[in-house]
Order: C-alpha cells, then sequence, then structure tokens
C-alpha cells in the first residue's frame, strides 16, 4: 500500500513538471507512466495482483496533476493509458484484463478529479488502440475490451452513456490512424464491445448503440471515409453483440440503425436472423 501511494505522488509530481513546462504531453506523459509501472512492478512480490492497483495509481497521480494544473486531460490520459500498459508489457503479458483494468482506473481517476468522462474518454480510447502496437494485443481483442470496460466504467461513475459512447469510438479510430490499424475494423470491435459491455452492466442497449453510431459518423466526417461505411461497421459490431444478449436487444439495435443516427442510416452486414426465444 505505501508503495502505491508512492507511486500516485511521484506520478503526480512528474507530471505536473510536464504540464507547466512545454515538452510533448502525450509522449512526456506516457514515459512518466510507463517509468512508474515498470518501477512499481519489479518491486512487487506478485505481480499479476498488483496491476490492478499499480494502474489505478499512476492514473489518479496524473489526473490529480492535471486537476492541480487545470491543463491537459485528454491528451494526459491518453500518455498514460500508453505508458501503463508499455509498462505492463514490460514485466508481464497484457491480458484483456489488463485492458479492462486500465480503462475502469482511468475512468476512475476521471471520477476522483470531478473531470468529464466523456471527454476523457476519448483519450483512454486512443491510448489503448494505440498501445496494442507495442504490447502485442491483437487489435479486434483491443477494441472490444476497451468498449466492454468504458461502458462499466462510465456505469460506475453514473455518467453520460450516449456521450462515452460515441467519444470511446472516436478516440478508438484516432488511435487506430496513428498506428495504421484498419479503421472500419477498429469501429465494429468497440462498437461490439460496447453492446456487449451494456448487456453485462444493465446499460441501456439503446443508448449504447446510438452513441457508437454517432461517434463513427463523425470520426468518419473527420478522417474522410465514406460515414455510411463507418455507421454501418458500428451497427453491425452492435449487433452481434445483441445476438448474444437476447431478442429484445436485437430488436432495439435493428431500429436504432435503421432510424438515421447523425442523419445516416446504417446498413447491419451479414447473419441477421433474430434468436429464439
Amino acid at each position: 500500500m505505501a508503495e502505491l501511494q508512492e507511486t500516485e505522488g511521484r506520478v503526480r509530481k512528474s507530471i505536473t513538471s510536464l504540464l507547466k513546462g512545454t515538452g510533448g504531453i502525450v509522449s512526456g506523459a506516457a514515459d512518466v507512466a510507463r517509468d512508474a509501472t515498470v518501477t512499481t512492478l519489479q518491486d512487487a512480490g506478485d505481480v499479476a495482483g498488483s496491476v490492478t492497483g499499480t494502474a489505478s495509481k499512476v492514473v489518479t497521480g496524473a489526473l490529480s496533476a492535471v486537476d492541480d494544473v487545470g491543463t491537459g486531460l485528454v491528451r494526459t490520459v491518453k500518455g498514460v493509458v500508453v505508458g501503463v500498459l508499455q509498462g505492463v508489457g514490460e514485466i508481464a503479458t497484457v491480458t484483456a484484463g489488463v485492458l479492462s483494468d486500465t480503462v475502469r482506473a482511468a475512468m476512475k481517476g476521471t471520477g476522483a478529479i470531478g473531470a468529464d468522462v466523456t471527454k476523457t474518454a476519448q483519450g483512454i480510447a486512443e491510448g489503448l488502440i494505440r498501445a496494442t502496437k507495442d504490447t502485442g494485443v491483437g487489435l479486434a481483442e483491443g477494441a472490444f475490451e476497451l468498449g466492454r470496460s468504458a461502458v462499466a466504467g462510465v456505469k460506475d461513475l453514473g455518467g453520460d452513456i450516449v456521450g462515452t459512447a460515441s467519444s470511446t469510438v472516436s478516440g478508438a479510430v484516432a488511435g487506430a490512424g496513428e498506428i495504421g490499424a484498419d479503421v472500419l475494423t477498429t469501429v465494429k470491435n468497440t462498437a461490439r464491445g460496447l453492446v456487449k459491455g451494456a448487456g453485462e452492466v444493465g446499460v441501456d442497449v439503446v443508448d449504447v448503440t446510438k452513441g457508437a453510431i454517432s461517434g463513427a459518423v463523425a470520426s468518419a466526417k473527420e478522417i474522410g471515409i465514406s460515414v455510411e461505411d463507418a455507421a454501418s461497421a458500428a451497427a453491425t459490431g452492435a449487433f452481434e453483440a445483441a445476438e448474444e444478449i437476447g431478442e429484445s436487444a436485437v430488436h432495439a439495435v435493428r431500429d436504432i440503425a435503421a432510424s438515421g443516427v447523425s442523419g445516416v442510416k446504417a446498413v447491419i452486414q451479414g447473419k441477421q436472423d433474430t434468436p429464439e426465444a
């Protein structure tokens, strides 16, 4: 416990200096978070059992610094997520559980400083997708766990579900662009994770699907790809997750896709048989 408190304080001090300086916030925050994560885990007797607490303290320390300085929230959280996952990867295997813990730790840190989770969700998503390139995590797995954990995290905070789902998809697209990954695959798997997470924690599938499609459309406009393709990728991912949840979820996703979220009617690709009750 004392070691983790020391980690939080060390990260807070380093990030405060970074934010007051003129250097690159994202790369600087990633370096601080990676070094703090590696140092803490190297000293831990039980690495696997220490990952969650370490991620939480690193994120909390970084976001406390943002709260002190009053700037750099999204860029800092992006860098910290990258750094934590790189740090874990140097000591142990980055698993789906590590991805989930890091996302939820980042969202918990957001709540600790009273920040808007819809803003930090974009940085969290961008950082996680970017980190998949360095940690050997598959893009599909990373995007899915990102969406699934983001829903659980925003429910914990009582935040805006639609806005967070939208920001998560937007951030995932930005992260995919940074590492040269396929954007539509990223959208599909992030949306699949979002809806799967909604089913697991009892969040409205309609809200999550609406947010996922709106985020996909907004991102498509920014990077110059087909908004119809992006919306359809999000709707298809949402539908695949809905099939695992049940008939009511399937109908809900179909209706939202056809309603024209953000002015775009999404076409669900592939098999669309309604599951038996």
